[in-house]
């Protein structure tokens, strides 16, 4: 079995895991280039053993390539070449995509990652559909992830903050159709309980996502989950 190194990039930390327990972290922001992520990747792993790396993220990825550059890092992603750079066989996936899949627990689940923006991905049976539900408008100003992000955390304070996501999420709930839906990301930690049908996720969960994402069918070799778009 293949020993997977995850590494799942936000906008404010790049966290590595080579097992849920053994974790490192180095800075992200808006001056990270995908030539830095990559020395700066080799170097805090370079005492880890692996096979091969799963990588999460914050932008939409389409069969496995970055199609835009994300908005809190730096720029040159869009078609980069991480397998190559990396020298291992790499998988690249949107990083709330990689929180959902290592989170699934069965049925229909929406994930939403509440961290810098919001991440969004759909999951049933085998299937894995990264969304960009942080982009849709709120109001005539403002954006779902304007409200539910961190700039709205900082902007409404806490109380006000988590009223408005449950508000959302209840909204999404209904249209999605979902049996439940798992809020993950680095401020999910603001919730100490939900209503029913609201599960909170752990950032841990990503490296089981990891491995989940190398997994393949025992009859036809090919990969386990299918990875929509």
């Amino acid at each position: 079995m293949k020993k997977i190194l995850m590494v799942d990039i936000g906008g404010t930390n790049v966290k590595l895991m080579i097992s849920p327990e053994e974790r490192r972290k180095f800075s992200s922001g808006k001056k990270l280039t995908p030539e830095q992520l990559v020395a700066n990747i080799l170097e805090t792993a370079e005492d880890w053993s692996y096979d091969a790396v799963a990588l999460g993220f914050p932008a939409p990825v389409r069969a496995g390539k970055i199609i835009k550059d994300p908005k809190h890092l730096g720029g040159g992603w869009e078609g980069f070449d991480f397998e190559k750079s990396l020298g291992k066989p790499t998988r690249v996936i949107n990083d709330a995509a990689l929180q959902a899949l290592g989170s699934y627990h069965g049925g229909r689940m929406l994930f939403l990652g509440l961290g810098t923006g919001l991440g969004s991905t759909l999951i049933w049976d085998r299937n894995v559909l990264p969304l960009e539900l942080g982009d849709l408008p709120f109001d005539d100003s403002a954006t779902v992830e304007d409200q539910v992000g961190k700039r709205g955390l900082e902007r409404l304070g806490r109380k006000a903050w988590q009223k408005r996501v449950l508000r959302v999420v209840t909204q999404l709930k209904v249209a999605f159709i979902v049996d439940y839906i798992l809020l993950g990301g680095g401020n999910a930690k603001q919730f100490s309980s939900l209503p029913e049908g609201f599960e909170l996720g752990h950032n841990r969960n990503a490296y089981h996502g990891g491995t989940r994402l190398w997994e393949s069918d025992a009859r036809t070799k090919q990969p386990k989950w299918k990875i929509i778009g």
